[in-house]
């Protein structure tokens, strides 16, 4: 009779080792490595803005974004972009978080197109 009693505890003993071994293992693989893991690579000396050229092999990225303004030209709208953020939830209304939303239209902001995306004749040509 002990026999039957140790049989189930011995299967859920070595099902659970099997799982924690698992789940300690694949621990590893749950989040990707971090960048710059070096203790003195943050100090309230370091510079907080944003790089924003960049360098791959011999080719430079230039960000060359304009920043979002209501004012802002929009295409198709004679009165511009207008209103395009709001802030439904905010912690200084007793929210756990500031829940911003944005609307723009597709076709908003810097553009660097092949002349075929707006002009018919350079988009049956090729272009």
């Amino acid at each position: 009779m002990a026999t039957r009693t140790i049989a189930p505890l011995a299967l859920l003993i070595f099902l659970s080792t099997v799982i924690m071994t698992f789940s300690i293992v694949s621990l590893a693989y749950a989040y990707p490595p971090t960048y710059g893991d070096n203790s003195s690579s943050c100090s309230p000396r370091d510079d907080l803005v944003p790089v924003r050229r960049e360098v791959y092999d011999d080719g430079r990225i230039f960000d060359i974004s304009h920043r979002y303004r209501e004012e802002m030209p929009a295409w198709g709208s004679s009165d511009g972009l207008s209103q395009f953020l709001w802030l439904p939830k905010s912690m200084k209304n007793g929210s756990l978080a500031n829940i911003s939303k944005v609307k723009l239209p597709t076709h908003m902001g810097t553009n660097v197109d092949a002349p075929g995306h707006v002009y018919d004749h350079y988009f049956d040509t090729g272009f």
